[in-house]
């Protein structure tokens, strides 16, 4: 009876799991929904203005003046990192976290050593882990439930401004890029300086434009508004790849469950036939005894 009673414990248990890892799935779906919208609606916008600003720079030898353009020694780094504020979604976060370690490890250790290299955390879960062992400049957590385009033009006009001004030579970005619900790529980008952006495989893709006014003056006042949608983008791609990570982990957590559910009461039924058996053994043992 013993082990019944443990059995029955352990299925309720696990039933009370599969609800939770269920419903998880649909709310985690539902989510995907919406973001997955967002980011499809947002890519062709995004493509077609890093496709102007490629062309607008392929034509104008002079953009390396530009001050967003200056290729410079990275002697000071911000490293942008979007992970997620909660668990329960895979390998999303922790390989986030192992990029950024590998990024800072392999390609600004000297920057690190010198105390020239800073974190800016978007989501609890980086800022929780990283922020153990760099120095995180500026953390968020809100952008993630409430993307808010406004915040983040704050937060890339201050990028722009530190970087005009040298005190940031190279600003990379850290995310996972969403390809379908169940693939999501960690994706290392350059965010400055402005560097040619590949388009369909493409770097330069050269159109026939009539610019007015100058191609200079248009540039500087586009790439600030092409560096605030890039960054509105990233996050929007890291907010739907958390989402589909999480629905297919809860989708996997959920057929778990019901395998081991599927094997307990196998295993319960065998358990209380042979109690039955035993017990009916000992009826009969007993009636045997009082004939004889």
């Amino acid at each position: 009876m013993g082990n019944l009673k443990e059995i029955r414990t352990r299925i309720s248990s696990i039933e009370s799991t599969q609800k939770i890892t269920s419903s998880m799935k649909l709310v985690s779906a539902a989510k995907l929904r919406r973001a997955q919208t967002a980011i499809q609606n947002l890519r062709p916008y995004s493509q077609k203005l890093n496709e102007i600003l490629n062309n607008l720079a392929s034509s104008n030898t002079g953009t390396e003046q530009l001050p967003l353009f200056e290729q410079r020694k990275p002697e000071k780094v911000v490293v942008v990192v979007i992970t997620s504020n909660k668990g329960l979604c895979g390998a999303f976060n922790s390989n986030i976290i192992k990029a950024a370690n590998h990024l800072i490890e392999e390609k600004y250790a000297e920057q690190n050593r010198a105390g020239n290299l800073q974190l800016i955390c978007i989501g609890k879960k980086g800022n929780d882990q990283l922020g153990k062992h760099y120095p995180v400049a500026f953390s968020n957590e809100k952008l993630l439930d409430n993307p808010d385009f406004a915040e983040l033009s704050a937060i890339s006009d201050d990028l722009v401004m530190k970087f005009i001004h040298h005190e940031v030579d190279k600003v990379d970005i850290i995310y996972n890029k969403f390809l379908n619900a169940a693939t999501q790529r960690v994706t290392v980008e350059e965010y400055l300086p402005v560097a040619p952006i590949e388009i369909d495989g493409e770097q330069n893709v050269t159109s026939d434009y009539i610019i007015e006014p100058s191609a200079d003056q248009l540039l500087q006042e586009l790439i600030p508004k092409i560096l605030r949608t890039q960054l509105y983008k990233t996050l929007s791609d890291s907010i739907a790849s958390e989402h589909g990570a999480r629905m297919t982990s809860m989708t996997k957590a959920t057929d778990n469950a019901t395998e081991i559910l599927r094997e307990l009461r196998l295993k319960y039924n065998n358990a209380r036939q042979s109690s039955i058996t035993n017990e009916l053994i000992e009826i009969v043992s007993g009636a045997n005894a009082l004939n004889g």
